[in-house]
């Protein structure tokens, strides 16, 4: 299980513990975290549960892969190094502590 601190646009912060195997967007969906819309569900067709990973996370994730890249086209104010899909973020015990912060808006 890992705490995973989610940020609101105007500030405000929900530290939620999240069971490893499901997704940084599935904690957020299960515990009413406004922000992460998560349109398709978590397959990855839409760009509804886009975040900002903070600076010091962005390295210890997994890479993006082709098909998120794509999606993240799609985002509001996409950051090429911070933006992510949190449907392609798997939780485990090496996330307890991570920080994701949502755009202004998701599209």
């Amino acid at each position: 299980m890992a705490k995973i601190t989610y940020i609101e646009h105007n500030g405000t912060k929900h530290e939620i513990e999240v069971p490893n195997g499901l997704t940084v967007m599935e904690g957020a969906r299960d515990n009413d975290v406004p922000g992460i819309e998560a349109d398709c569900g978590g397959a990855c067709a839409c760009s509804t549960c886009h975040v900002y990973v903070a600076e010091e996370w962005v390295d210890k994730l997994n890479p993006r892969e082709a098909m998120e890249e794509d999606m993240l086209d799609f985002a509001y104010e996409p950051d090429p190094v911070r933006s992510r899909l949190t449907c392609q973020i798997q939780v485990t015990d090496a996330l307890d502590g991570l920080v994701v912060q949502m755009p202004e808006k998701q599209i």
